[in-house]
């Protein structure tokens, strides 16, 4: 089972074809999008593209370069470290219940509920730290040995299954040197939701899988701590495609992304059905798409952003933002757990709903911020 990590990144993109935290650039020769009403949108997404073409001319914010430095250090300090904090934090807690639970194996009835449990607060946590694509977790492609996704293939089924069998008393370093598609979140909810009870290799692996995936997250926001000056470029505002934009276009790569590989290709809206709905084996799709707008709306709501966006006496573009973040998330509380269940046209207002974030963020937050979109934005909204 063992795989280096070279034919590892060949099968992920193989497999994925994008990385679940990146999207394939665009041409950088497109012509710049405008406006255009979208017919097949719901009655909600119709009413903000016409409030979006009711604005003349977004007259950008002025933000000074002492500002800027202020709000991507409190983005670092306060929402960046923190998201890796925290899932690193629920994966030593898993790891803890894991050695508990698995001193007399099989485990089944409270105790593997308990795991399982736990191990959907980590995949929550994980699915808010997703907003950061850029750093050190997509630099090193650890993002792909946290949660490989979209598993287009089904291969972590088979995986995981695989290294069990072969190495039943498997340790957290043995583990390190596999294949992404045998560890992370993703091997973890194979190896807990697949099976009614767990037996000793399997509890093995449920141990080392969370100690690995624990290392690999305290690696990350190691780094964060130390270098988030040169990571979020707050040292150098001026320079556009760093700083402000990069941070903005890596929150706009979350809606984008979320929409396209999580909703709409598994879920067949705009095509073929293609790869699965996240925590699909656990039934959970919901909560991590609940989460990851959470982070969002975190992100977006923020109390030194509005500040920002009030720069010219004017918070429409923060309170259109809110409004839009607030309506897909009533939504999706509405849904069931598996959004599989959900009546098509409750998974396409689902999908309107996340459109117009998007365009929100495209025509409204980021001219108000004088940044603009980035080569990697390829949303069809």
């Amino acid at each position: 089972m063992k795989i280096n990590h070279a034919l590892a990144m060949a099968l992920s993109a193989l497999s994925a074809g994008i990385l679940i935290s990146c999207v394939k650039p665009a041409d950088e020769t497109k012509v710049p999008e405008v406006d255009s009403q979208v017919t097949q949108d719901s009655a909600t997404s119709t009413a903000t593209a016409e409030k979006d073409n009711s604005i003349d001319k977004i007259i950008a914010v002025d933000i000074s370069a002492d500002t800027e430095k202020t709000y991507l250090t409190h983005v670092a300090n306060d929402i960046v470290i923190p998201a890796y904090a925290d899932a690193a934090k629920q994966s030593d807690l898993l790891h803890e219940l894991a050695q508990k639970s698995c001193q007399q194996a099989p485990v089944s009835g409270n105790q593997l509920q308990a795991l399982r449990a736990q191990w959907l607060v980590l995949a929550q946590a994980w699915a808010g730290a997703e907003m950061i694509n850029f750093g050190p977790a997509t630099a090193s492609m650890s993002n792909l040995y946290i949660n490989y996704y979209p598993d287009e293939r089904g291969l972590v089924h088979g995986g995981v299954a695989d290294l069990i069998a072969a190495n039943p008393k498997l340790t957290a370093e043995q583990l390190a040197n596999e294949s992404a598609i045998a560890q992370g979140i993703p091997g973890l909810e194979e190896a807990l939701y697949a099976n009614d009870s767990l037996d000793a290799g399997q509890c093995a692996y449920v141990m080392s899988a969370s100690s690995a995936l624990s290392t690999r997250l305290k690696d990350i926001e190691k780094n964060w701590q130390q270098n988030s000056t040169t990571l979020l470029a707050i040292d150098k505002t001026a320079e556009s495609d760093q700083g402000l934009n990069q941070w903005f276009n890596s929150l706009l790569s979350l809606v984008e992304t979320m929409k396209s590989n999580a909703i709409d290709q598994p879920l067949g809206l705009t095509g073929k059905k293609k790869g699965h709905l996240p925590a699909a084996t656990a039934g959970q799709s919901r909560a991590i798409i609940n989460a990851k707008l959470a982070t969002l709306n975190k992100a977006m709501t923020d109390p030194v952003l509005t500040a920002i966006l009030g720069g010219n006496n004017e918070n429409a573009v923060a309170d259109n933002l809110s409004t839009a973040l607030a309506d897909a998330t009533t939504l999706l509380a509405q849904m069931p757990e598996d959004l599989a269940t959900a009546d098509k046209a409750t998974q396409q207002e689902l999908y309107d709903k996340l459109t117009t974030i998007t365009r929100i963020i495209k025509r409204q937050l980021i001219p108000t911020l004088g940044i603009r979109v980035g080569f990697n934005s390829t949303d069809g909204d």
